[in-house]
């Protein structure tokens, strides 16, 4: 038989959609056509192919060779379709069997020496394999990701040889794993207890961490916003599997190593401020994720948030919504997650302070710089607090360091045990009608809240916001109803309201 059907995987944003090369040998001068909407690198695989199957020791047919990669209308790219076609190109020729084929999947770039290289986007691959009832063959260097997905279920090779051999019965492949596949716990070397003072910005930091609410720090530099915000990570519990695959599924698409052994924690993202929209979002002609994917279940972390372009900014603001950014192209729509918890820190003014004897800017200059960050985008921040300097005679004495991070972690880690409970998600993802039902004000507190929101110029969006952020107050103090002292603290963390009211009036 002259014909060969093999099964791959494309990658397509976080998806991997089947692909069927067929190869078909027949008589006619010899030529190798490869069609199926491959990009230029799919169609290099002729020459990669053709110098792999010699030196590995078989022969290349001298007759026509036509390759078709299944459905015609899918883009494909990359080199992960040089494992299948090598081995369509053997069956076909009758030099390794076809009964094994269709237990099997195969993805894996091939070095012309007939090694395996490893390929992006394994993880999703295997997700599906696995789904579909067939074995996964990779490259040996992508053999850690796949395990992630089933170490009994898939399979990975270090050359063509292998693979030949495994098919033919003659040897058997298994799943190469690194040796740091186990979760590796660390010392934690950043505490709470680093910071000195500020304690009203610790507090902040445990109430957005529980409830994974959105948080902006606000004051002059150098009094310990960054640091805040990098606790940030080390204050959260390790994610589900489930989370922990779609994070690690993400990462498998980029060119950055995925480390086995923590994918369990949560991402951290701190981009530069000069990054583009682009590299925020996602974007490229083959669609890649961005900052905000790749911070997928974890922390996105602005510093200088007034130097980023605002129109990036502006970027985030349907993401922090939705949970998920679609890249759009003539051809084809991918759809990236990008739940994330956003953490932003800025200066108040242009010159770091815009009061006092350091002051060097009026109101007007400050409000204009201040205007960089449209309405809008500040909106989706749950809880703003300013991070003053430390009173004189701090840093002599010590200062108060407050408590260490594994005891706020296991307060917050009960209180997100409580919101689990009792709404299957933790209180930022509440929907308007799971705040009625799980945030109940009485009639007198509900007059005090809307009383206050119309006082601080805030939206409808801002009251459910920081109902939300009551509600994880109240959970953290284990109280079972929402309280008035809640609904204060919730509402003294908005200081970049009252900021943009004062600077508002004393520029008028």
């Amino acid at each position: 038989m002259n014909l060969a059907i093999i099964q791959s995987r494309a990658c397509v944003g976080v998806g991997a959609p089947q692909v069927t090369v067929e190869v078909h040998i027949s008589n006619g001068l010899p030529a190798f056509n490869l069609v199926g909407l491959a990009e230029t690198t799919v169609k290099e695989a002729r020459d990669r192919v053709r110098s792999a199957i010699v030196n590995s020791g078989f022969e290349f047919p001298a007759r026509r060779i036509t390759v078709n990669l299944a459905p015609a209308d899918l883009p494909k790219d990359g080199g992960r379709f040089d494992l299948p076609i090598a081995l369509g190109v053997l069956a076909a020729s009758g030099q390794i069997p076809m009964t094994t084929l269709n237990q099997h999947e195969f993805v894996g770039e091939l070095a012309l020496s007939g090694q395996l290289r490893a390929v992006k986007g394994t993880l999703p691959a295997a997700v599906v394999c696995r789904e579909a009832g067939r074995r996964l063959v990779v490259p040996d260097d992508n053999g850690g990701q796949v395990a992630l997905v089933g170490r009994d279920t898939h399979l990975s090779a270090p050359d063509l040889n292998a693979v030949c051999r495994h098919l033919s019965g003659q040897g058997h492949l298994s799943l190469k794993e690194p040796d740091n596949m186990e979760t590796v716990t660390h010392e934690n070397h950043r505490c709470l207890q680093d910071i000195i003072g500020q304690q009203q910005g610790k507090r902040a930091l445990e109430i957005s961490a529980a409830g994974s609410h959105n948080l902006l720090f606000l004051g002059p530099p150098g009094t310990g916003k960054t640091m805040l915000a990098s606790r940030m990570a080390d204050l959260l519990p390790p994610m589900s599997d489930t989370e922990a695959l779609e994070t690690a599924a993400i990462t498998s698409l980029t060119e950055r190593p995925l480390h086995e052994g923590n994918w369990r924690q949560r991402p951290f993202r701190s981009p530069h401020h000069s990054s583009s929209m682009a590299a925020l979002v996602g974007g490229g002609t083959v669609p890649k994720p961005g900052e905000i994917s790749l911070a997928h279940n974890g922390i996105l972390f602005l510093d200088e948030m007034p130097e980023f372009e605002r129109k990036v900014l502006d970027s985030l603001r349907e993401p922090l919504e939705s949970g998920e950014v679609m890249i759009s192209r003539a051809n084809s729509k991918t759809l990236f997650p990008s739940r994330f918890q956003l953490v932003g820190a800025l200066n108040p003014s242009p010159t770091g302070h815009y009061e006092g004897q350091l002051a060097r800017s009026n109101p007007q200059a400050t409000l204009r710089y201040l205007n960089r960050l449209s309405g809008p985008f500040l909106d989706r921040f749950d809880l703003s607090i300013e991070i003053p300097a430390l009173p004189r005679g701090t840093l002599a004495e010590g200062g108060d360091r407050g408590e260490p991070t594994s005891v706020v972690k296991a307060r917050i880690e009960r209180a997100r045990a409580v919101m689990l409970a009792r709404a299957g998600k933790v209180n930022c993802l509440l929907s308007s009608r799971e705040i009625e039902t799980y945030c109940p004000l009485s009639k007198a507190d509900a007059d005090f809240l809307e009383t206050a929101l119309h006082r601080l110029g805030l939206s409808i969006r801002a009251y459910h916001r920081i109902i939300k952020v009551a509600r994880t107050i109240a959970d953290l103090s284990g109280e079972q109803d929402i309280q008035r002292g809640h609904l204060a603290e919730a509402l003294g963390y908005r200081a970049m309201d009252r900021l943009l009211k004062q600077l508002t009036s004393l520029a008028s």
